[in-house]
């Protein structure tokens, strides 16, 4: 009885996630609760709860200060010159332009939020897909695959969902796939390389001045479709049409020309640019090196970034405000999080669903559950959300490996495997904000992307298993 409840409740959280009927916050917290009501022991759900909240606050710690963190980055300008640089690499090259969105996209994932990338990375890009005739498609996939990848990153949400699920240390997750996502990354810019070679074959290469365009009276860049510099010009490969793109008026600089970020926004703080870039630089490396458990790393850096940028208490709580609704959805989700799991370990449900799961699996491939879960991991993140994949299904693939000597650490990092391919699923909101900057239907998207984030998946696994982290 309690195997089927299990799957039941599972399958009543997916489904009124899928259909939007509850918010995940809701879900995690309401399902459950009834559920274990309904099997008789109410009585016992604050212990669950209790349990799970204690559990899970070292955790939902790290995802805040994470988030103020790099939100703080992206506010003070850290960012910027690696945008204006990377606009600068690109020129009006195609296979740079391709690579440098892969190179973009992957930096600003930094910040572990998916629409915050895409809406940096088609702001800076688009303009130039646009003005060369360029593959829309091509800078929405190469962009998804390497927020997919970067998603991977402890603050990124599924690393924090499998170590919250499975109750293990998300550094202990994450830092030793590092060497298998970097080989994914370097495969997502590899495929880049090879799709800008193709898109250069098609189109030729013009010269930086060719695609720029500065219109001093209506204070806008006019990105057409020519190749001389006008706006009435063909472009290689015929066509015509334009878009506008906001500027600064009257500047010949190619920064101020193509910034993705506003270069006048009061935030900014250029003189504190190298003690920003210094901080990141130590406090990532803290992190990989373990010197202190990550929600401490980032606590202390969230509050240094923000006391040395902004040391006016107004302006520190301007900022906390401004990322605000990010540190509450994702810390929010995490301490919801406890009273689901809390409820299927407690009551019991998880131990029969795993048993279940144990009869079902062949014996031959119950010591290889990391890499059944890998597989298992692109196509159920892709029909899923991360929540019901990580929270409903995730810890019975681990309990079901458990009985065969499989550690929950090996099963969490092979969970990880179909990032790539889950950030252009349907289900993520991220990949709307992408496909509508960029003006790409999203069954185009999903047509060409499919195909090479399922490939990075299994670069990333096969990496894993080569490196005996899975």
């Amino acid at each position: 009885m309690l195997t089927i409840l299990g799957f039941a409740m599972i399958a009543t959280f997916l489904v009124l996630i899928m259909m939007k009927k509850m918010s995940p916050i809701a879900a995690l917290v309401l399902i459950p609760a009834a559920f274990c009501v309904f099997v008789g022991k109410g009585a016992k759900l604050g212990d669950y709860v209790i349990d799970g909240v204690t559990g899970l606050a070292p955790t939902a710690a790290m995802l805040m200060f994470a988030i103020v963190y790099f939100g703080v980055m992206i506010d003070v300008g850290l960012f910027d010159p690696i945008v204006r640089g990377i606009l600068r690499f690109c020129k009006a090259d195609p296979m740079r332009i391709v690579v440098g969105t892969a190179v973009l996209a992957a930096i600003v994932s930094l910040d572990g939020d998916g629409s915050t990338t895409f809406m940096i990375t088609v702001s800076a890009m688009y303009p130039l897909y646009k003005r060369l005739k360029m593959s829309l498609v091509v800078m929405t996939g190469v962009a998804a695959m390497a927020n997919g990848v970067m998603n991977t990153l402890p603050w990124g949400g599924p690393t924090a969902r499998a170590a919250t699920a499975l109750k293990v240390d998300a550094g202990d997750v994450f830092v030793p796939m590092i060497p298998a996502l970097a080989v994914g990354l370097v495969a997502v810019i590899g495929l880049a390389y090879v799709l800008g070679v193709r898109e250069r074959r098609r189109l030729g290469t013009l010269a930086l001045d060719e695609v720029l365009v500065t219109e001093k009276e209506t204070e806008t860049v006019l990105v057409g479709a020519g190749g001389t510099g006008t706006p009435d010009s063909p472009a290689p490969g015929g066509g015509s049409g334009a878009t506008t793109a906001t500027t600064t008026t009257g500047s010949d600089d190619d920064d101020e020309r193509f910034a993705a970020l506003d270069p006048d926004r009061p935030t900014l703080r250029p003189r504190l640019y190298w003690f920003n870039a210094l901080l990141t630089v130590v406090l990532l490396t803290a992190m990989i090196m373990e010197l202190l458990p990550i929600p401490v790393l980032f606590l202390l850096g969230a509050a240094l970034a923000l006391s040395v940028n902004f040391p006016h208490i107004p302006d520190q709580k301007a900022r906390l405000a401004a990322h605000a609704d990010n540190v509450l959805n994702v810390s929010g989700m995490v301490f919801a999080a406890a009273v689901f799991t809390g409820v299927l370990q407690g009551t019991g449900m998880v131990d029969h669903m795993a048993t279940w799961m144990v009869d079902v699996i062949p014996e031959a491939m119950g010591p290889h559950m990391a890499l059944v879960t890998g597989v298992l991991s692109l196509p159920l993140t892709y029909f899923m959300s991360n929540d019901g994949f990580y929270f409903g299904v995730l810890p019975v693939l681990a309990e079901a490996g458990a009985a065969h000597g499989v550690t929950p650490l090996e099963m969490a990092r092979a969970s990880l495997v179909g990032q790539p391919l889950h950030m252009s699923s349907p289900l993520v909101p991220a990949v709307y904000v992408l496909v509508g900057m960029a003006k790409v239907e999203f069954g185009d998207h999903t047509r060409f992307v499919v195909k090479w984030a399922a490939a990075t998946c299994l670069v990333i696994l096969g990496a894993g298993i080569l490196f005996g982290t899975i």
